[in-house]
């Protein structure tokens, strides 16, 4: 089986390609989504004034307000109806999945499939709903006390700009979410993680323009440019390296006999289980529970350095220790807490009981679903480690040279997972088309 796969996959090419109709419908809706949504981050909020949003933005490019910017696609920088992106929508998820392990109700509704799942699902859009509220509420009173030198941030401040910006803002929410679950559904990839990538990648650009310009400037030096662009280099490949990693249990299938004359045999198979089963999910919520209260301060709370807002601002700047050991904190606990959700191993273990095979030297049952969970702990251990490395590390160098949060682990981690779990969708699409195809010779050839 695994050896015709593999043959399969060695034989793609653009006329395979060009064979797989279901496939190209998928990628053109996929990418006609991502525009839809681009287009949106173009969008002004009514009743703000785009001179001082950019006066601003200049000013606090390089703190938290920078980071929300990159996850936003360039969205809160020019203000526009999709500014608070999806994270409110990740916020909900993180807590209704939190949740879940607590809440008899909601842990009872996990258990019943399909009809549970849809349940779980309309309660984080519930949750959505709320946290949006707040969080378009927390910037349009953040907005009407914003002043720079070219002016009031808010041209008519009062009752009804607060309503419209909630409104609009909330609603963008909920457009990007509904935008992304058709993108799961009915196109390539993860929708959410696809969102992120498009608004990381379309900014790319611009922002190797700029480094490049502050090298040719002499704000940056040639070997300094140099140093950088290898460390980005590695990293992608420590990334890809890392993504492909797996641990191959062995499993044996019982003693089969072929033929009288014959003794029995017996198969053998792997069992894959990755390195980094939690994938871009942890950073992505890492982050998203740190921005939250974030997204408040960074219009508000900076103006008064001594309330909380503005303490946290000031403590948990990039690059701070402060903010170092709570990203890795959360990156470690949600790569173990989703991994918890994502692979069940007492379930894989009766998969595999009931399929009639088995893992030499482990009984079937419990004891192989606790092999199975030990190995797990393992390579989350070792995945936790990883993702916290790459997220981190060169972002903690970046800090220290004021360059774009672009270049920054997170953003290289989330562009190169995304890229191959795309492309890995991609093919599994196209090993299908090439089985439907080689079924239906198979048959045409029966009935001659």
């Amino acid at each position: 089986m695994s050896s015709a796969v593999e043959q399969l996959a060695s034989g793609f090419s653009f006329s395979t390609f060009s064979k797989a109709e279901d496939l190209k419908k998928r990628i053109v809706f996929t990418l006609l989504a991502l525009i839809v949504y681009r287009f949106g981050t173009y969008i002004p909020l009514p009743g703000v004034n785009a001179a001082v949003i950019q006066e601003f933005a200049a000013s606090n490019s390089g703190g938290l307000f920078g980071i929300l910017d990159m996850f936003s696609g360039g969205a809160i920088s020019r203000m526009t109806i999709f500014a608070l992106n999806i994270m409110p929508y990740i916020s909900a998820s993180i807590i209704v999945q939190l949740m879940t392990s607590i809440s008899p109700h909601l842990e009872a509704l996990k258990k019943e499939g399909e009809s549970g799942r849809k349940k779980i699902n309309q309660y984080t859009r519930y949750g959505t709903v709320l946290l949006a509220s707040v969080q378009a509420f927390g910037i349009a009173v953040g907005l009407e006390k914003m002043t720079v030198g070219v002016g009031s941030a808010v041209v008519m401040p009062g009752f009804l700009f607060k309503f419209s910006t909630i409104v609009t803002l909330t609603g963008g929410t909920l457009f990007i979410m509904w935008l992304g679950e058709q993108i799961t559904s009915r196109g390539i990839g993860n929708g959410t993680s696809l969102i992120i990538y498009s608004g990381i990648v379309a900014n790319l650009p611009q922002s190797f323009y700029k480094t490049f310009v502050s090298a040719r400037e002499g704000a940056i030096s040639t070997g300094l440019l140099i140093f950088i662009m290898a460390m980005v280099a590695v990293v992608i490949g420590y990334v890809v390296f890392m993504e492909k990693a797996q641990r191959r249990i062995l499993i044996q299938y019982p003693k089969r006999q072929v033929a009288v004359d014959r003794p029995a045999t017996s198969q053998s198979t792997h069992l894959p289980l990755k390195l980094n089963s939690s994938g871009v999910i942890p950073p992505i919520f890492a982050n998203s529970l740190l921005l939250f209260p974030a997204t408040i301060a960074g219009f508000s709370g900076t103006a008064n350095p001594d309330s909380w807002l503005g303490m946290f601002v000031t403590y948990m700047s990039h690059g701070k220790p402060l903010y170092m050991f709570f990203s890795t904190a959360l990156i470690v606990f949600f790569a173990f807490f989703y991994t918890a959700i994502v692979f069940n191993p007492t379930e894989t273990a009766e998969n595999l009981r009931k399929m009639g095979t088995f893992i030499p030297g482990i009984r079937p049952g419990k004891a192989t679903a606790d092999y199975i969970d030990y190995v797990m702990t393992r390579l989350t251990v070792i995945g936790s480690v990883y993702l916290a490395s790459v997220c981190l590390l060169p972002e903690l160098i970046l800090s220290k040279v004021s360059l774009p949060f672009y270049f920054g682990g997170t953003s290289i981690l989330i562009v190169v997972s995304v890229t191959i779990d795309t492309i890995s969708q991609m093919q599994s699409h196209l090993v299908a088309h090439q089985y439907e195809g080689l079924i239906k010779k198979a048959k045409m050839k029966g009935r001659l």
